[in-house]
């Protein structure tokens, strides 16, 4: 027969001991009794009260009067007027019962959570085989004798540390009935996993109707499960969520969800459709490991339709990858399948798609040789694949091969202070496939350069501060670091032939030197920490081959190597003999601070620039303001101007109020694209949460209004995701 294995409490009696205290105390036979101050203590449990009867043979107790009853082992502690209890089966019945069990606290993310145990009420109790059976009472984790919250009820099955079950039973808020469950089920255990039915919720949406959310959570086996949840839209359909996860062994994993649409009524803000996403990870031995990610938007109408994220709504790329790789020593290699798909815009079919199906690529880090004692670093990348790409313009084969091989070789000088690093390079790149004239033609092209780069580091000029602001830290180092590179790359005449599929189509012929001045204030606090409290690097180009071989044509927007090496704003619609001047500049302190700009000299005018804000005071208090103001040449990107800002007090597990706000703002429109609002209410036990959200992008002009209320350690009632949640 198989037992737990018992292990006897550390300042206890001895296991099949007793410890036996009283102020009075009679025998007759097997009877004991015990009265006033009545004590009886083992390893496992301790029960008290004012007489306690006791029959040393059948182990039979009569407790009367303030009777405390405490099980060591799963620490549920019982207060009850009367008990009837056996000290060999561990069985009996308790009246006028309350007492305490404990819960556990599942700290994660949008979960509420607190340090109270489970309190319960009865008017008797059982307690048979570790169970206790509660009859006719309540169960609540708030701290009594005045909970926010009840859950009553006939009946409450309760298995400290396992779990509980009530039937047939009301959830009160304070004496306010909310819904009544003829089942409910919580697990007690340290990783709960149990099927049941989701808590529902109710919301209402402007542009879709009162809406009414269900869901069903199903433990599949150990290490498999699913969540399904619906929302019935009464102005658009069901909206379905469907996450599937599992852990096939030890070494592999993966995570699917699905959000489906299926729209009922027909109006052209409503849109049906589907999004797919998920992701997955397995080690499949001697080094090999496969990994992959998979996002899946049937149409972008729809994912702007139902989408509670602002990001969401604005972002119109999905990518898709899965790779098979395997690293040792300085090499690598991958075997990658690949999808992105931009979405122009609503319109169906609209869309860039570029796929990779697959693509072997092998890569050498650099590799240290010595020749007579001189170092060179030498290393490789290259590749072999099939790719295609479509859009409305124009179509590639199923299967375009392109074939890349890339070494090069460097090695570093040293002058005192000032440091030279030469690399030469060369790549050579064949396609199945290259423009003609504007169009696709199954005309073979070789792409062939040849890359000569010198880096000069100059000395770092340095000065310590050691009398600074208490708030910079103990002391600050400043540290200005110059740089200067020349780059040439040759031999590509046929850039504008090259059909584009990822970055490794943007290289062009230059010749180029590119400046690079870097000012750092280093902060050593007094626990010798030492952290970058300031950074402001600038960068600048100077063009010795304004077209780039050819690349850059007068009003095309041209995307090349060298561009997105400096910046990521495109600047090329033409030829040109200099870049902007790209600046970014960053504070991390109480306060962060970005700010990042590209000013044209050749405009006169700053193309784009980034400020953002933010900060939290007090650990309660938090702000943030950004702006993104983008105004250069239309060719290249469509004039914007967008501001950005949040304001809130709280997070999520704060007792009292917590607020927060934040909205974005269409300068050039004068629009309003977005905003929330969201107040929570915790007390020692629950929340309470409303949000209401405004969402006025494209042809979308939705106002929401919804609200949550959790139960801490149980979950969330309400229509108030927790991804959409502030707190």
């Amino acid at each position: 027969m198989n037992q737990r294995l018992q292990i006897a409490r550390e300042k206890g009696p001895p296991r099949g001991d007793y410890y036996v205290a009283s102020a009075e105390q009679k025998v007759d036979g097997p009877w004991r009794y015990l009265i006033g101050a009545a004590r009886v203590e083992t390893s496992d449990y301790l029960i008290e009260a004012d007489e306690i009867d006791w029959n040393e043979d059948t182990g039979d107790m009569i407790a009367r009067g303030h009777v405390h009853f405490e099980h060591y082992e799963r620490g549920e502690k019982i207060d009850a007027a009367e008990a009837e209890y056996n000290d060999l089966d561990e069985e009996g019945t308790f009246y006028d019962v309350s007492g305490t069990a404990q819960s556990t606290i599942a700290a994660r993310p949008g979960l509420l959570t607190t340090q109270n145990p489970f309190y319960f009420k009865a008017k008797w109790a059982e307690r048979v085989n570790s169970r206790y059976i509660l009859h006719d009472g309540f169960v609540t984790d708030c701290l009594v004798p005045n909970p926010w919250w009840v859950l009553k009820g006939p009946e409450f099955v309760l298995i400290p540390g396992d779990h509980a079950i009530a039937r047939r039973s009301w959830f009160y808020l304070k004496k306010l009935p909310l819904f009544y469950t003829p089942w409910f089920y919580k697990s007690l255990k340290k990783n709960p996993r149990h099927s049941g039915f989701l808590l529902p919720m109710i919301g209402y949406s402007s542009l879709h109707g009162d809406m009414f959310g269900f869901g069903y959570y199903w433990a599949i086996g150990r290490s498999y499960d699913m969540t399904y949840s619906g929302i019935y839209y009464t102005g658009a359909g069901l909206a379905s969520h469907l996450d599937f996860r599992g852990r096939i062994n030890q070494t592999t994993d993966f995570n699917i969800m699905l959000f489906n649409v299926q729209s009922t009524v027909s109006s052209p803000f409503v849109s049906s459709g589907d999004r797919i996403t998920g992701n997955f990870k397995s080690q499949l031995g001697d080094g090999w490991e496969a990994r992959g990610s998979l996002d899946y938007l049937s149409n972008f109408a729809f994912l702007q339709d139902f989408t509670q994220s602002i990001n969401e709504a604005v972002s119109s790329e999905t990518h898709s990858v899965g790779y098979v790789t395997k690293h040792w020593g300085d090499f690598g290699v991958d075997f990658v399948a690949e999808r992105d798909v931009n979405f122009q815009n609503t319109t169906p079919g609209n869309t860039v798609d570029i796929r990779k199906l697959p693509s072997a690529e092998l890569t050498e880090r650099e590799h240290e040789i010595e020749v007579d004692k001189f170092p060179f670093w030498v290393s490789f990348n290259a590749s072999a694949g099939l790719l295609d790409r479509s859009q409305p313009q124009f179509q590639t084969a199923l299967f375009v091969d392109r074939v890349d091989f890339a070494p090069q070789i460097s090695t570093a000088f040293h002058f005192g202070d000032f440091n030279l690093v030469p690399t030469f390079g060369i790549d050579e790149t064949q396609y199945s496939e290259s423009f003609q004239n504007g169009d696709v033609v199954g005309q073979d092209l070789i792409r062939s350069s040849r890359t000569v780069a010198l880096d000069l580091y100059l000395p770092s000029l340095e000065r310590v501060f050691n009398h600074v602001p208490s708030w910079m830290g103990d002391k600050v180092k400043h540290v200005i670091e110059p740089k200067i590179e020349y780059k040439d790359v040759s031999g590509i005449n046929n850039f504008n032939d090259v059909l584009r599929f990822d970055e490794l189509d943007l290289l062009s012929n230059t010749n180029q030197l590119t400046f690079s001045l870097t000012n750092r204030l280093l902060a050593k606090h007094k626990d010798g920490q030492v952290t970058d409290l300031f950074t402001w690097q600038l960068l600048y180009a100077r063009y010795f081959d304004p077209t780039f071989g050819g690349a850059a044509i007068y009003g095309n927007r041209d995307i090349i190597e060298s561009e997105m090496d400096l910046t990521g704003i495109a600047f090329l619609d033409g030829p040109r003999s200099y870049s902007p001047i790209s600046s970014v500049m960053r504070v991390q302190s109480a306060v962060n601070f970005e700010w990042r700009t590209d000013y044209d000299p050749l405009r006169h005018d700053f193309a784009d620039m980034e400020v953002s804000l933010d900060g939290r005071l007090k650990s309660k208090y938090f702000w943030g303001l950004g702006d993104t103001d983008i105004h250069t040449d239309p060719i290249l990107l469509p004039r914007a101007n967008q501001l950005n800002a949040r304001i809130g007090y709280g997070n999520p597990n704060s007792r009292g109020w917590n607020a927060g706000f934040q909205i974005w703002y269409n300068v050039l429109q004068a629009t309003v694209q977005f905003w929330d609002f969201q107040v929570t209410r915790n007390t020692d036990c629950c929340g309470f949460s409303m949000q209401y959200r405004r969402f006025n992008i494209g042809n979308r002009d939705d106002q929401q209004f919804e609200f949550a209320f959790a139960i801490s350690n149980i979950g969330t009632f309400g229509s108030l995701k927790r991804q959409d949640r502030m707190f």
